[in-house]
């Protein structure tokens, strides 16, 4: 969601006077590749750029590309392909052994349904969205062509198609959690991209390592809200966040499928009475700063009280909080906890990759 934020904040302020663009999306990949179906790369007849398609090694090519749809003013697939670790082939090297191709569309800033147009109404939703995309087909003028799910019907009627099979297809993308490329016929395919909200990140606390892990949520785009006592927070914290609380009000927030709540007050009884409260949202991670001796001495303090919460059944509670990789500063606690959550929202455990069996994405 950065990458589609940043782009977003280009396209606004593009001089169509002087200049034009083009938007370059990854619409399928096969094998290794550094990105997956969905990443993109603004360009604009200046030849400035915001986003990417590759680890750097497709990004001049990308370039040229792009001012070619530019210049033609029509979309283009062009396919990216070192199966053979062949980099003469394309004229450069992926260095992954992969084949991905990209869709490279010209944006006309007066059509309210283009690309980025799309990308505008969607990037701050609170939920999945999904937009399809037209990226082989025999009629040059359908390339490219993009609608959000709730407009699926104008592909379902243009290429006349069943009424289910769009429905059937988000279903399946849904299901897998993974955009998906759909075959209407055998000169005919769909892009259905599933595009998830930006991660909420809550941080209850207002210690130095809460500044450490505000620089490092920053840096991955995430939206930060921070509860604590304000006249000890630093000032950038108030620049950096969505909202800044109180630990009295910080149980006004909401949470959804997207959200990660992190106690690290460092004083118990606030730690205590607000896991009371987050303890039965239903958000996928809540991260408790501290030795499991703490959650064992509020466990017990909540069944003396009669709290019906059993802290060792919850599934998204995380204490203690952060993967094992030894941190011992602000910051490498930080990099421990932002990890673990990343692992959780992509359901990954963490692991060394060189453990892994099979494809890493």
């Amino acid at each position: 969601m950065k990458e589609i934020e940043k782009i977003v904040e280009r396209y606004a302020i593009t001089d169509w006077k002087t200049e034009q663009t083009a938007l370059a999306i990854v619409v399928r990949v096969e094998a290794s590749a550094y990105r997956r179906a969905g990443a993109r790369m603004y360009v604009s007849s200046t030849g400035q750029w915001i986003g990417g398609i590759s680890g750097g090694c497709l990004e001049g090519d990308a370039l040229k590309r792009a001012k070619i749809a530019i210049l033609k003013d029509r979309p283009s697939v062009v396919v990216y392909d070192t199966m053979d670790d062949d980099a003469h082939q394309i004229g450069v090297g992926l260095g992954c052994n992969g084949r991905i191709e990209v869709l490279f569309m010209p944006i006309d800033p007066t059509d309210a349904q283009n690309p980025i147009e799309l990308l505008k109404q969607i990037k701050d939703t609170r939920t999945d969205a999904y937009l399809l995309q037209v990226i082989a087909t025999l009629e040059t003028d359908l390339l490219g062509w993009t609608v959000k799910e709730k407009d699926a019907y104008q592909l379902t009627e243009r290429l006349q198609l069943a009424t289910d099979f769009f429905s059937q297809a988000i279903e399946e993308v849904k299901y897998k959690k993974k955009s998906q490329v759909f075959a209407s016929d055998p000169a005919t395919q769909i892009l259905v991209e599933r595009i998830r909200p930006n991660i909420r990140v809550v941080l209850v606390g207002d210690n130095y390592d809460v500044n450490a892990f505000v620089g490092i949520a920053e840096a991955l785009g995430w939206e930060i809200h921070v509860a604590g006592k304000q006249r000890k927070l630093d000032r950038s914290i108030f620049e950096k966040s969505t909202r800044v609380y109180t630990y009295e009000t910080v149980a006004e927030i909401s949470g959804d499928d997207y959200t990660a709540i992190i106690l690290m007050s460092h004083d118990y009884r606030i730690d205590y009475a607000l896991l009371k409260i987050f303890g039965k949202l239903e958000v996928p991670y809540i991260g408790l700063l501290g030795p499991k001796k703490r959650m064992e001495k509020m466990q017990t303090e909540l069944d003396r009280e009669g709290v019906g919460l059993n802290l060792a059944e919850l599934p998204n509670l995380y204490a203690p909080v952060g993967l094992d990789i030894g941190a011992e500063s602000p910051e490498e606690i930080a990099l421990a906890i932002t990890a673990e959550i990343v692992g959780v929202f992509r359901e990954r455990d963490g692991g060394n990759l060189r453990e892994r069996l099979g494809p890493i994405h």
